[in-house]
């Protein structure tokens, strides 16, 4: 009997543990509305599959940016960030629209759930950053990465805000991206 018990609660825990993943998801301009959405096993060992073919931190970001599209996307299916697109006029008036707080913040949580179960093999993820110019534009915030291993590090930033939900996340190196880089939107 005890040891039934013992097997039920193993296998219980065992459950939990590859029961997927949930994961806030923030929108509505400055994280005014956050949404739990879930991850199935089934899609984040998709996930782990298509950046796991990467063989070098070039490859990595070029998959990651392929990656953060269809988490988003599986995140649109279950939430309004569905409606979201590229900057901060498309989307104007409709529920789900996200700005680069919304985005940055979403994105970094992402990234530090990639990180978390071993995903990223030649980056780490470091905390959101900001570029401001001018007084005439409003700073612009992204999630960033840095990549790992000889002593040479080099951090880029991950922006989803510049692309429609589910798309590919468009990724810079940090320095270019500071001085304006960036898809026109």
């Amino acid at each position: 009997m005890i040891r039934s018990v013992i097997v039920a609660l193993v296998l219980a825990f065992a459950g939990l543990a590859n029961a997927g993943e949930r994961l806030v998801v923030c929108h509505g301009y400055g994280c005014l509305v956050q949404e739990s959405v879930a991850y199935s096993d089934g899609q984040l060992g998709e996930i782990r599959r298509l950046l796991f073919a990467a063989e070098d931190a070039a490859g990595e970001r070029q998959r990651l940016a392929e990656a953060l599209g269809r988490l988003y996307g599986w995140a649109g299916q279950q939430s309004d960030i569905r409606h979201d697109k590229g900057g901060n006029y498309a989307d104007q008036g409709v529920p789900g629209r996200m700005d680069c707080i919304d985005h940055s913040t979403t994105t970094t949580r992402l990234l530090r759930l990639l990180e978390a179960r071993g995903y990223l093999r030649w980056h780490r993820v470091l905390e959101p950053t900001m570029r401001s110019f001018a007084l005439i534009f409003a700073p612009h915030r992204s999630a960033v990465i840095e990549t790992l291993g000889d002593g040479t590090a080099e951090s880029f930033v991950v922006d989803s805000w510049f692309v429609d939900n589910g798309q590919p996340a468009v990724i810079l190196p940090l320095a270019d991206w500071k001085k304006g880089a960036g898809p026109d939107v």
